[in-house]
């Protein structure tokens, strides 16, 4: 049988042990929330900056297309180069879209 002074310390070790373990925890997950937080941001950043880029290099494209021609006809060439993405549409045309990605892609 273990004496008093004994069984006060040790259930005082177990109650800090317990009350920082509690504390450790709740750094690292406060840590790791903020980690988290920062990296969507990241990440949303870098999906802006792509989305940018992509449109750029579009717009480019389509410059380097029309300069020859006149501002209508470069209207009636986007009016017709537009591709229908909705397969509920009766328009719709699936070679049509794997072509725009091919192109796209390449």
């Amino acid at each position: 049988m273990a004496s008093p002074t004994v069984n006060v310390v040790r259930y005082s070790a177990l109650t800090f042990g317990i009350a920082y373990g509690w504390y450790h925890r709740k750094t690292l997950q406060a840590a790791y929330d903020k980690h988290k937080v920062e990296h969507a941001i990241h990440g949303r950043e870098r999906l802006i900056k792509e989305a940018k880029e992509a449109y750029k290099r579009q717009k480019e494209a389509r410059k380097d297309t029309c300069q020859f021609y006149s501002a209508s006809y470069c209207l009636f060439i986007d009016f017709y180069a537009l591709v229908i993405m909705d397969p509920e549409d009766p328009r719709f045309d699936l070679e049509k879209v794997l072509a725009k990605y091919e192109k796209a892609a390449s």
